[in-house]
C-alpha cells in the first residue's frame, strides 16, 4: 500500500513539473513574438493599447538629448560640444522626425496631430495618432526613444506645520 502512495506522489509531483515547464514555454513564445514586432530600441509605455484604432494622446521623448542636457553630458565625459552644437542636433532631430511623419503617416492617410514640440526639459513632441499606429511609426523611425501616454497627473503640494494646526 506505502509503495502505490510513492509512486501516486511521485506522478503528481512529474506533472506538476511538466505544467510548470509548459508555462514557461509559453511566456517565452510570446516574449519572442513582442520582441520580432517591436523595434528593441523603442520602449513603448505598456499601458498604451496598441491594438486600438481610437486617436491616442503620447509623448514622444528622441534619442537626442536637450541642449543643456547634452552639453553637461559631454563634459562630463570629458567631450567637448558647444551649445551651439547641441542646439542643432536637436533642431536635426525635430526636422527628421518631421520627415519621417510625412513618408510613413502622411503617404499611407493616416490621421495625426502634433500638438506641441519641446526642447528643453526634455526633446521631443506631443501628438496625437490612432494606436494601432504607433507601432508602425516606432520601428520606422530613426529618433524615437521613447513613448509614453500623455495623461495629466496632479500633485498634492505638501502639508507644512502651519496647516496642521
Amino acid at each position: 500500500m506505502r509503495k502505490y502512495y510513492r509512486v501516486a506522489i511521485l506522478a503528481i509531483a512529474f506533472l506538476f513539473i511538466l505544467s510548470g515547464c509548459q508555462e514557461r514555454n509559453q511566456n517565452v513564445d510570446e516574449e519572442k513574438e513582442v520582441k520580432e514586432t517591436m523595434n528593441p530600441s523603442v520602449q513603448i509605455d505598456p499601458e498604451i493599447d496598441l491594438s486600438s484604432e481610437q486617436m491616442t494622446s503620447i509623448i514622444i521623448e528622441f534619442k537626442t538629448k536637450p541642449a543643456k542636457i547634452a552639453v553637461l553630458e559631454a563634459e562630463a565625459k570629458g567631450i567637448p560640444l558647444t551649445i551651439e552644437e547641441a542646439k542643432e542636433k536637436v533642431e536635426e532631430s525635430h526636422a527628421t522626425f518631421q520627415k519621417e511623419l510625412e513618408s510613413l503617416l502622411d503617404k499611407n492617410q493616416v490621421p495625426y496631430k502634433v500638438r506641441n514640440t519641446y526642447k528643453t526639459a526634455l526633446n521631443g513632441v506631443s501628438m496625437e495618432i490612432p494606436a494601432n499606429e504607433i507601432i508602425r511609426l516606432a520601428e520606422a523611425s530613426s529618433v524615437i526613444s521613447k513613448i509614453h501616454p500623455n495623461k495629466k497627473i496632479q500633485l498634492n503640494p505638501p502639508i507644512s506645520p502651519s496647516d496642521q494646526k
